[in-house]
């Protein structure tokens, strides 16, 4: 799983493994370890809401996704989820839930478990 954050944007890129365990357990985590600290960041299937969400406590990000949405993403041609939360002091938050697709530029990663971009 791939995090970006940049402002008050987070947006998450996930490959087709890490979308079929989520849909199939309802929560993907990762983490990067630091000295002190570990930071952890993590997917969660959640009832009772109807759009992304996200989280921030103890070093933690957690975006949550509706759980019957969760429960489809694996199989269905839809691509991700977006909204923008209004916090409490009045800014936004802009969240981007992803399948990752192959690059079409040159990069030295492993893209052999992402989606086969629609552009090639």
């Amino acid at each position: 799983m791939k995090i970006r954050i940049k402002g008050n944007s987070v947006r998450y890129r996930l490959t087709k493994t890490e979308v079929a365990t989520f849909c199939k357990k309802g929560s993907f985590m990762e983490q990067t370890n630091f000295d002190q600290n570990t930071f952890t960041y993590g997917l969660i299937a959640k009832e009772d809401i109807l759009n992304l969400e996200a989280e921030f406590a103890n070093n933690t990000i957690i975006l949550a996704l509706p759980k019957k949405e969760a429960d489809v993403w694996a199989t269905s041609s839809r691509v991700g989820y977006n909204n923008t939360m209004v916090l409490q002091n009045g800014q936004e938050l802009h969240l981007l839930l992803e399948k990752d697709f192959v690059c079409m530029d040159e990069t030295i990663e492993d893209q052999s478990d992402n989606y086969p971009n629609p552009k090639m």
